[in-house]
């Protein structure tokens, strides 16, 4: 239903620090099966454009390098997200996409990762929190946190690892984060999970349109293959998080 709309798909990528070592996987992986037969535009965000890889893209596919600070800590990373893919939309991706997907680039595709996942706000289940009750969902619990979520409240724990849409709706989602991460920072607090437990806050409010089963957005650390997931799409690949998060 999409393959005659002429589409471009906006992809951004934040490859910092000792994060650009896994560049060349997702890439790769990604040239594999995602959006196969669309035209993609990659967008790397990188504190060292020379670490970026060269990989062959199939025709109607591009890739740009930009250019981010240097971060101290890998917290500053989360929170900075959500305002630099603003930026981006506004200076540029709205005139050059239909639809923006954000994924982390510590990731590998395993499977087909389509059009099927096109729609105006588009969010992913957490797969450790699919099975769980609201009550054990690490949603900030602060009331002094533009993020807070009583304990009542919350219909699913999504993870901001992937998640995408129509441009303007993504841009509305960023720039609402963005500010909040900002109001929060004003009085020295930072979310519980940083720019996720502000994602998670606006789809409370704001429902996704779509939302992808854990076989989109699987984690390797998980044992196991559980019987309803017949297929991994997409995962969150096994690493030393204390090794790769040193910026300094």
């Amino acid at each position: 239903m999409y393959k005659y709309l002429n589409l471009t798909i906006a992809t951004t990528v934040f490859a910092v620090g000792k994060y650009t070592r896994f560049l060349r996987d997702f890439l790769e992986t990604a040239e594999q099966h995602y959006m196969v037969g669309f035209k993609v535009h990659y967008y790397i965000f990188t504190d060292q454009p020379k670490e970026v890889p060269e990989v062959a893209l199939a025709p109607g596919r591009e890739l740009s390098v930009i250019l981010v600070p240097k971060f101290n800590r890998w917290q500053e990373i989360s929170l900075r997200r959500m305002e630099i893919i603003q930026t981006a939309i506004e200076e540029r991706i709205h005139k050059e996409a239909d639809y923006i997907y954000c994924l982390d680039v510590d990731m590998k595709f395993h499977n087909r990762w389509g059009p099927e996942v096109l729609g105006s706000l588009v969010a992913a289940l957490h797969p450790w929190f699919y099975h769980s009750n609201r009550e054990i969902f690490t949603y900030e619990r602060r009331p002094s946190s533009t993020a807070y979520i009583p304990i009542e409240q919350g219909d699913f724990y999504y993870m901001a690892a992937a998640f995408g849409g129509r441009i303007e709706d993504v841009h509305k989602l960023t720039k609402t984060c963005r500010e909040n991460l900002e109001v929060d920072k004003s009085i020295d607090l930072e979310a519980v999970w940083q720019e996720e437990s502000h994602f998670n806050w606006y789809l409370l409010y704001r429902k996704p349109t779509k939302l992808l089963s854990p076989e989109y957005m699987w984690d390797d650390f998980k044992k196991g293959q559980p019987s309803e997931i017949k297929i991994i799409r997409f995962s969150a690949i096994i690493k030393n998080n204390a090794e790769v998060r040193e910026y300094a």
